[in-house]
């Protein structure tokens, strides 16, 4: 499968960091996340995913401030939020600081009182008593009808709007899925005509590659999940990332340890990984695919956010992960071996909580050994393609691997030995 739409050129080996505005300080406000600029751009953060900021409908609403994703216009800014003129500077600033923009879009579904309701209640799925209805039982929200060209035409002009008035750099599309891919693939001709804009799906299904750059790795992450609560062993999601690793040139998968969704719904990163939770920080930023890293996790942020009511991070004192994930971001950038059309050998080690996988590309090689058991793990592994002189990334120690190799690691730890050729 070749990809009719490829990747922009900055969108191979990019970074996406998902920018909950509302919960992001205590004004809740884009100027005060203004003011959080250059220390992203100075982690190496690329992307910036800005969660809707679009007005919230009020009837059905959730909470005190509703849900994000049950908007009442497609084309305004929720005044909570700021104005225009907020996120005009914003996005300057973000692109004179090196970092582009994206949006979140919502194509299924609105809230109960958006402008369309009262302008065209055609365009919205009925039930039998011809009252607004949806596909997913959510209370708040109401599902769109895809056959019908004017809404199709209208929510692409709404999106248009994005990049011309705003000069935004592409969408991460809720619930992808959902909309029929036809749709995606016509909305994307059309916005790209623009500009060419970088298109990320909140969705797993290999076929949608053909309108989006990347899609969500879930089923991993899901599958990690279990892993961690004992309910799968690490063998069995090998095969899953053994797929990831094979997915067609130009398509992307989305890895992370958090998001919105997970943070509120699931618990974070500390909750559900315990001391694996920097290993996994690593294997979201080294296996082939594109990292994302939630509001906060640089802090770290320890507590679940509230996802219907006004809640903040607490930035006082160190953000005592900078420094980590500056690290692997820059890391992503200088080695060949993690960036387009990189080979991925998933490494048998003799522990069965111990994930090895060596990365090559070129001349670069980057081996990755990370310790998710919950106790100390001797083990070793024994491969033809490991022999090398490599540096470990966090403590630049140089080190002599050889084909077999014996290892000792604590809970949680993890190392990532390079070869780098720049």
């Amino acid at each position: 499968m070749s990809t009719a739409f490829p990747i922009v050129s900055w969108g191979n080996g990019t970074n996406i960091y998902e920018v909950n505005v509302r919960q992001y300080t205590s004004e809740g406000t884009l100027k005060a996340f203004m003011q959080h600029l250059p220390r992203l751009q100075n982690m190496g953060i690329d992307v910036l995913w800005f969660m809707p900021i679009t007005p919230i409908s009020l009837e059905k609403r959730q909470g005190t401030y509703g849900s994000y994703y049950a908007a009442s216009s497609y084309v305004d800014i929720d005044s909570a939020y700021g104005t225009p003129e907020d996120f005009t500077e914003l996005i300057k600033q973000a692109h004179e600081l090196g970092m582009k923009v994206i949006i979140d879009w919502v194509a299924n579904h609105t809230g109960y009182d958006h402008q369309w309701t009262a302008q065209y209640p055609d365009w919205y799925r009925k039930d039998e008593e011809g009252n607004f209805t949806g596909l997913y039982g959510w209370v708040d929200v109401i599902d769109l009808n895809y056959t019908i060209p004017e809404m199709r035409s209208e929510m692409i002009r709404s999106m248009k709007h994005w990049v011309k008035q705003y000069d935004i750099d592409g969408f991460r599309c809720d619930m992808a899925r959902t909309v029929p891919l036809e749709f995606w693939i016509e909305a994307r001709g059309e916005c790209d005509a623009i500009k060419p804009l970088f298109w990320l799906a909140e969705c797993e299904i290999l076929d949608y590659h053909e309108a989006f750059d990347v899609t969500y790795g879930w089923e991993v992450l899901r599958a990690i999940d279990k892993f961690m609560t004992g309910g799968v062993t690490l063998a069995e999601i090998l095969p899953l990332l053994a797929v990831y690793s094979r997915y067609p040139i130009g398509s992307r998968k989305l890895l992370f340890t958090s998001n919105h969704d997970e943070n509120s719904d699931h618990g974070t990163e500390y909750e559900k990984y315990g001391e694996a939770a920097a290993a996994m920080a690593v294997f979201s930023c080294t296996w082939p695919g594109i990292p994302l890293i939630y509001s906060g996790q640089e802090k770290p942020n320890t507590k679940r956010l509230a996802f219907f009511e006004k809640d903040f991070i607490d930035w006082d004192g160190e953000i005592r992960l900078h420094e980590f994930y500056k690290t692997l971001l820059a890391f992503r950038k200088r080695n060949k071996a993690l960036q387009e059309s990189a080979s991925v050998l998933i490494l048998t080690s003799n522990h069965p909580d111990v994930l090895v996988y060596l990365c090559r590309r070129q001349q670069d090689r980057v081996l990755v050994l990370l310790n998710f058991s919950k106790g100390k793990a001797d083990f070793y592994f024994d491969h033809p393609a490991v022999p090398g002189n490599y540096t470990e990334l966090f403590s630049h120690e140089p080190m002599n691997i050889h084909r077999k190799n014996k290892f000792s690691f604590m809970p949680g730890e993890y190392k990532v030995y390079h070869i780098t050729h720049e």
